[in-house]
């Protein structure tokens, strides 16, 4: 749809559309859809990246405790997101060997335990061996470093599947 569809949708439609571009968040396209009309894809964008940007920190983690882990329970039993399972399938996440489960496992509880909340990666842009690396190396980060990192990833994310919804905005004429 283009953003003209995207501005005339009620707040019902907009909720089921966009409910869950930052996951399993549906209060943040909740909150900016008071800003339409929204002259562009990149202005939708920037009103979510500012809610997000305005939460205090204990905000930011609760959307990043929203994630899910990578190769994790609920990628085993199904029980992701749409999105979250695309994403872990495209990145490798669903074709991994037992003992590799078991490694992610053991580092997302190494992360969680860390940090407390799960390690949110932009899983669209990288593979699984990639991700892992990733993983291992920003267990090394401090929380305020790691938190806004994570928070980066989760705006990667968004971009995406905002991407994935609303047509890009046409190039400007000369």
């Amino acid at each position: 749809m283009d953003i003209n569809a995207v501005n005339a949708l009620s707040f019902e439609d907009f909720l089921e559309i966009f409910g869950n571009v930052i996951e399993k968040c549906p209060i943040i396209p909740a909150a900016i859809w008071i800003h339409r009309p929204f002259k562009s894809l990149a202005d939708l964008e920037a009103h979510i990246s500012d809610f997000i940007d305005s939460l205090p920190e204990a905000g930011k983690e609760g959307i990043l405790r929203c994630h899910p882990d990578l190769a994790g329970r609920e990628l085993q039993s199904g029980a992701l997101t749409r999105d979250s399972q695309e994403e872990q399938h495209a990145a490798g996440f669903t074709d991994l060997r037992p003992e590799e489960v078991s490694h992610m496992r053991s580092l997302n509880s190494e992360y969680k335990q860390r940090f407390g909340f799960p390690f949110v990666i932009c899983a669209r842009l990288s593979g699984q061996r990639d991700i892992t690396r990733e993983l291992q190396r920003r267990l090394g980060e401090g929380r305020e470093a790691e938190r806004e990192h994570a928070i980066g990833e989760v705006k990667k994310i968004c971009a995406l599947r905002l991407r994935n919804l609303v047509l890009s905005d046409p190039p400007n004429k000369l």
